[in-house]
């Protein structure tokens, strides 16, 4: 694993540096195998980078966006991940309908939409067996938890190293995410990270030893780059 780690002086430089390594990343994967494959994260942060990855011209027929977790709620929603990421940015660029894989939230049982989404994911990406896919480019966001995708503190989400998605949960509401494992087979995790009140969180997700399970985003080790990008706020939590 190579780890990156930048602090911008402010959110508007923070979404713009995420911005240039995300087209840098796009770039360079089609560039090496014809194609991009990129999980979206949900929450506020990551709103303004989709706004200006909508501003880009970019080959939106070679680029195929997932979702990293997703709310058990419909895409018409206000709290729906997938929702947000089309009005700030897909529904604004030419990307062919197929090439957008949100993850499915109709069926009664989350767990089944699970099962449909893994297989989906193996579909797409061509991968076969037991395999992990590695998907190009990864981003996350964190939460003052310390979690980040779906991954909450001591969830059962956290254990499973056997599947591509599981089911996670939120003070009792079921949300679907990808797991460590999914996570860690990519090429690019890219953390958006911003505000103060990730400060107490970093500190633990940096130290030289810390509880995963309390603190989920130091689960993620992948195989590939991490890059975390913070603003001043949250930075300070690193160089402090």
């Amino acid at each position: 694993m190579n780890k990156i780690v930048e602090v911008l002086p402010d959110t508007t430089a923070l979404i713009q540096r995420s911005l240039e390594v995300v087209v840098e990343k796009i770039q360079a994967a089609i560039a090496d195998r014809g194609q991009c494959s990129i999980a979206l994260s949900g929450g506020s942060t990551p709103k303004p980078l989709y706004e200006a990855l909508a501003t880009q011209d970019l080959p939106w027929g070679q680029i195929h966006v997932f979702w990293g977790d997703e709310r058990y709620v419909p895409a018409d929603h206000p709290d729906s991940n997938q929702g947000m990421a089309r009005k700030a940015w897909l529904d604004r660029v030419q990307i062919p309908a197929e090439n957008i894989h949100p993850m499915p939230t109709a069926a009664a049982d989350p767990a089944i939409a699970a099962q449909d989404y893994e297989s989906h994911l193996r579909e797409v990406l061509q991968v076969q067996g037991q395999a992990l896919p590695a998907l190009d480019v990864i981003l996350l966001g964190l939460g003052d938890d310390g979690h980040t995708a779906s991954l909450f503190p001591h969830t059962a989400a956290l254990q499973v190293q056997d599947r591509l998605i599981t089911v996670g949960n939120k003070d009792g509401q079921p949300r679907l995410t990808f797991t460590a494992p999914l996570i860690n087979a990519a090429r690019y995790v890219v953390f958006v990270v911003a505000g103060a009140n990730k400060q107490a969180a970093l500190k633990e997700i940096f130290a030289p030893t810390a509880d995963a399970m309390t603190y989920p985003a130091r689960l993620v080790q992948p195989q590939g780059e991490l890059w975390w990008l913070f603003d001043a706020a949250a930075g300070q939590a690193i160089n402090g």
